[in-house]
């Protein structure tokens, strides 16, 4: 019983507040960079994206936009990890 609460207790030290809001506020950078970086891609773009992928069913252009996004997320967490 003894090493049970001893790692709760060592768990406890891991989830400090510090750690947690970091994380949330780090989360909320990356969030914004990917929002700010998609409405970009929306704006150049010549086209309308949206009429593309949902009415024309452009199945090459959300592979594209998908490849993008994941290419942007991958950027924000190498820069947040440091």
């Amino acid at each position: 019983m003894s090493a049970y609460f001893t790692s709760l207790l060592a768990a406890a030290d891991l989830l400090d507040v510090s750690s947690i809001l970091g994380a949330l506020i780090y989360s909320l950078i990356g969030v914004v960079l990917f929002g700010v970086a998609f409405f970009v891609i929306v704006k150049i773009a010549p086209f309308s994206i949206r009429k593309e992928i949902e009415d024309d069913q452009n199945t090459s252009l959300g592979i594209i936009i998908g490849a993008v996004i994941i290419g942007i997320s991958m950027i924000i967490a190498a820069a947040i990890q440091g």
